[in-house]
């Protein structure tokens, strides 16, 4: 009987089997470049947050000694009887420590909650700021448009056709215009067409729309509303159209100097498509990024300008808050303008890659 011989057992191939890491999955997002400029946004978001919040709380006076201040005046009230007076009306106990505080604001914006306004009794910001925001959106972003879109034909114009006496005219009163504050450019208005000449009544170009009309999307309320915006909107756009043709004139002209342009001239090009295709999309491109940063502070608006006409924007609010020192009310709407300018200036980068498909093209490199 021959013995059984029992081979050794073979040893079976291992499997290299790769668990996923988390560390590699999350260098790989990061290397994303929109991942990583949104998630540098959120930062720079926090951090101004952050900062705004401690700084206004380093303003000289407290909500509630403003308003002790204000009754004592208004009222001729003694300080007992404002100090009274308004310890009925706030919520808010300024000994309390700032950290808490911070911690305190923290949580409510995780959860969406912006607080509730300090001097306004219980109103909430978020409330406010949905309220008074689409005014400034509307007369501000309007503004910015026109501003814009008449800046750059105009710049366009100038520096196509540079040493003309379209050239020199537009040069010379952007020149002027400007070097001129908004707010001054409204008080030369209000003093020269409305006081000596008397084109307009200051008082019906001061508020938002006629109080006497009922709101509605009816055709009298909305020419209501266009009439009291007019003046504010007139004032933001003399104030910057200036920069936007200058700019764009001079950035028109690097443009002409470029070879592709020289070429698109020798091809036998029309005129028109040159100025259009060639040499104002270029030209456009450094002004994309200043014009998300304006996009960003339409959301602020003119803190001076709105209130000066008693407009009902945000900036008015925003004066409103730091006459009173809301801090509730300031910290939210800091917030939304941070947010806006933050990715105001990530929708610029993304419109940038869109005209110059070079710059889409590098950032899909280095991701």
């Amino acid at each position: 009987m021959s013995a059984i011989t029992t081979q050794p057992a073979q040893p079976q191939p291992q499997v290299d089997v790769q668990t996923p890491n988390v560390l590699d999955f999350l260098r790989r997002l990061w290397r994303n470049y929109y991942v990583k400029v949104f998630i540098q946004g959120l930062i720079t978001i926090w951090a101004v947050t952050t900062f705004t919040f401690f700084m206004i709380r380093q303003m000289p006076g407290s909500p509630v000694e403003a308003k002790i201040d204000e009754l004592m005046t208004r009222q001729a009230m003694t300080y007992e009887e404002a100090y009274r007076a308004t310890a009925t009306l706030f919520n808010f106990d300024p000994d309390r420590p700032l950290h808490l505080q911070y911690f305190d604001f923290l949580s409510g914006l995780v959860r969406g909650d912006l607080g509730d306004s300090i001097t306004k009794g219980g109103v909430s910001v978020t409330s406010i700021i949905l309220r008074y925001l689409p005014w400034t959106l509307f007369c501000v972003g309007m503004a910015l448009v026109i501003s814009f879109s008449l800046g750059i034909v105009m710049g366009l114009a100038m520096g196509y056709w540079r040493g003309s006496w379209f050239d020199n005219l537009i040069t010379t009163i952007s020149s002027i215009i400007s070097g001129i504050p908004d707010y001054i450019m409204a008080l030369l208005i209000i003093l020269i067409f409305g006081v000596q000449l008397q084109w307009f009544r200051i008082g019906d170009v001061r508020g938002g729309v006629d109080p006497n009309i009922t709101p509605g999307f009816t055709f009298e309320y909305i020419a209501s509303v266009f009439k009291y915006a007019l003046l504010p909107m007139l004032i933001y756009v003399l104030s910057s159209i200036g920069t936007w043709t200058l700019s764009m004139k001079s950035s028109t002209i690097s443009t002409l100097g470029e070879d592709y342009i020289t070429v698109a001239k020798a091809r036998g090009l029309s005129q028109r498509r040159i100025l259009t295709d060639y040499v104002g999309r270029n030209a456009m491109l450094p002004l994309v990024t200043r014009l998300a940063i304006s996009v960003g502070f339409v959301v602020g608006g003119s803190v001076i300008i709105e209130e000066m006409f008693q407009y009902p924007g945000l900036g008015r609010n925003l004066y409103i808050a730091i006459s009173g020192r809301d801090y509730t009310t300031m910290q939210g709407i800091f917030l939304v303008i941070t947010a806006a300018v933050v990715f105001s200036n990530i929708l610029a980068d993304l419109a940038i890659g869109w005209l110059d498909p070079r710059v889409r093209l590098g950032k899909q490199e280095e991701s």
